[in-house]
């Protein structure tokens, strides 16, 4: 039905609750990326193929068949657990499921209500039955990720059914597009994209153009950090919040086009947007006159070629324009010259996502959660070292223990922690003693750290800093446009120092001349990207800096991953002489009779690790 006024809005969405709700079982099956991956479309294929066929149900049971619902949803959270399945009204969340499983969970939880507790997940010999049991996702709170696993991702029905374009209804005939500038600037809801801006300072000084007809609104989905997928989560799970904020914020400052730009490693987030904008489209709530009114707006999906400086705004425009992706000198601000030189409003998804429920709720409703000076949550990634990965959501403030031990489970295999880095390959390391820092843009500034995008990448006591430095670097050095001589040069020559020194052939001096370089790369850089380049270094330098000293001076890598520094022996207690180490050696360092000790020569020894990966007997060991 095309969506033509209030009175039809309202009619749609209670016929699509009364839909929703006549379903007596929904089998919800996680259609993000990671379970995906997996093979959770084969399970959405089998439980569609029994719904249609019952043929495996008993006769008694054929008049009892319930309605039955089954749908793609949004990341559910838990990704390593994947695929995973959720069973409503039942709240049952399954994990690892396979294929083989289907027709079990058919008959006994779908037709009768009953668990398949072997699906649940497990921890110290207790099964978590549904989400709110299963301690990763019960001490998250969740509002820009509240659809993500409940609603199938790609219906306009389920989301209007659930609430979905209330808030721009309510904008629409409720309110002036100054109120709701100014609703987003009271709420003090800050850009999620790393800087931490002020969104309603921001949509204020496009909208105080009033010399300019044509403005525009941007959303930045280009989500380039190592191990950071929260945006794309949002874009594939939830694409109806995204673009209705989109929405709410052209409405606000007078924009008639949008522009979503969506890295080109997301193809699953561009299918769903596009599938999200031709059925807003067709339905009218896009377009010319929405909701017969004087409003029109209309959206376009640019997709970028996965060049990490395009998440920097000018560079992002450039790229939009079809230039290269490159910064620009500022000012001009992006407020007052973006987007083919006009005021624009460029925010993160996450910012965007967060503007439907601020105008629905109120400011009021907004500044509950989080802090005073960073309101709301804040989602992350959670990865590397530690039990429990995948997609969280918390509220500003929440500390690094709460996050690392109550959400994510500890160290994996019950390690100590070692660090954690923050804000990607531009962020920084917490350590130990910021574990109970409350995680919000004001606090991780002052341990010369930044908020980021949100991915956080957990590091035990097996990680050589020195080496997480060197990898974030030769990241930000590659991605690097080479536009400014400061970040061209200098993280290509703060790089150099690093291979150096994780290769044994580093000079105490090197320190100092990497504070040097990356204290003017810092200060000189063109845009923030460059700018915050050096952090990883700066902070590991800071706090680990017995371990560059170590790596020197002693040649010693305590962590033993920098391979030029590992030294390979075979223990003679545990060594069998089966030979097996010897055979598999690439270089015939290895030698040794059968049934007699062996032993590796270290001057032929290219320190690959075959040996000691091929040894049954766990007779070859690094030597710290």
């Amino acid at each position: 039905m095309m969506i033509e006024n209030r009175e039809d809005l309202r009619s749609v969405r209670a016929e699509a609750k009364a839909a929703l709700d006549s379903y007596t079982c929904r089998i919800l099956v996680c259609g993000g990326t990671g379970c995906i991956a997996t093979g959770s479309m084969k399970i959405y294929e089998k439980m569609q193929e029994l719904c249609r066929d019952i043929a495996g149900v008993s006769v008694e049971m054929q008049d009892h068949v319930p309605h039955i619902g089954v749908a793609k949803s949004g990341c559910q959270g838990i990704c390593e657990f994947g695929p995973l399945v959720r069973i409503e009204p039942y709240h049952y969340q399954y994990i690892k499921v396979q294929e083989e499983d289907c027709m079990e969970i058919f008959q006994r939880t779908v037709l009768k209500g009953e668990p398949v507790e072997r699906l649940f997940y497990k921890k110290g010999g207790k099964h978590y039955a549904t989400p709110s049991d299963i301690p990763f996702i019960a001490k998250q709170t969740r509002v820009v990720l509240e659809n993500c696993g409940k609603l199938d991702a790609e219906s306009l029905d389920e989301y209007l059914a659930s609430g979905g374009y209330q808030a721009l209804e309510k904008a629409l005939f409720e309110m002036t597009p100054a109120q709701v500038i100014d609703e987003v600037d009271k709420s003090g809801l800050r850009g999620r994209g790393g800087g931490g801006f002020p969104t309603g300072k921001k949509w204020k000084q496009v909208a105080a153009h009033k010399e300019e007809s044509l403005r525009y609104v941007v959303c930045n989905g280009d989500e380039g950090d190592p191990g950071a997928f929260m945006d794309g989560s949002v874009m594939e799970g939830d694409p109806y919040r995204l673009i209705e904020g989109m929405t709410l914020g052209a409405y606000a400052v007078g924009s008639t086009e949008g522009y979503i730009y969506v890295r080109a490693e997301y193809p699953l987030s561009v299918a769903r947007l596009t599938h999200a904008i031709n059925e807003l489209e067709k339905r009218g709530l896009l377009g010319d006159h929405i909701l017969g009114t004087d409003f029109s707006f209309h959206m376009h999906i640019n997709r970028g070629a996965g060049a990490f400086v395009c998440g920097e705004g000018s560079a992002l425009t450039a790229s939009i324009e079809g230039d290269r992706g490159m910064p620009r000198v500022k000012p001009p601000r992006t407020v007052d010259q973006g987007l083919w030189a006009k005021p624009t409003v460029l925010n993160n998804v996450e910012t965007f996502a967060n503007v439907p429920g601020i105008v629905l709720r109120g400011h009021e409703w907004f500044r509950t959660i989080g802090t005073a000076g960073s309101p709301g949550t804040k989602t992350f990634s959670l990865t590397g070292a530690i039990e429990n990965t995948g997609l969280i959501e918390v509220p500003m403030g929440t500390t690094l223990r709460e996050i690392i031990y109550d959400i994510g489970g500890g160290i994996k295999g019950g390690g100590n922690f070692k660090a954690v880095q923050i804000g990607g390959p531009s962020g920084g390391c917490l350590v130990p003693d910021h574990l109970d820092v409350g995680l919000d843009f004001d606090n991780v500034k002052k341990y010369n750290a930044i908020m980021g995008s949100g991915g956080l990448v957990v590091m035990d006591e097996n990680t050589c800093m020195v080496e997480v430095a060197r990898f974030f670097m030769s990241f930000t050095q590659r991605e690097s446009c080479g536009k400014c001589v400061p970040c061209r040069e200098g993280t290509k020559r703060m790089l150099e120092i690093l291979e150096r020194i994780v290769n044994g052939e580093g000079k105490i001096e090197d320190l100092n001349t990497l504070e040097e370089i990356a204290t003017m790369v810092q200060n000189m850089a063109l845009c923030g990207l460059g700018k915050s380049a050096p952090l990883p270094v700066l902070s590991t330098l800071r706090t680990f800096r017995k371990e560059y000293e170590e790596h020197i001076l002693e040649h010693k890598c305590a962590a033993k991953s920098c391979t030029a520094m590992r030294k390979f022996i075979i223990n003679p207690e545990y060594c069998k002489g089966c030979g097996k180490c010897a055979k598999n050696c690439p270089v015939g360092a290895i030698s040794g009779a059968r049934k007699s000790v062996h032993h590796i020569d270290t001057n032929l020894c290219i320190k690959c690790g075959t040996c000691k990966d091929n040894c049954a007997f766990d007779a070859i060991y690094i030597e710290a």
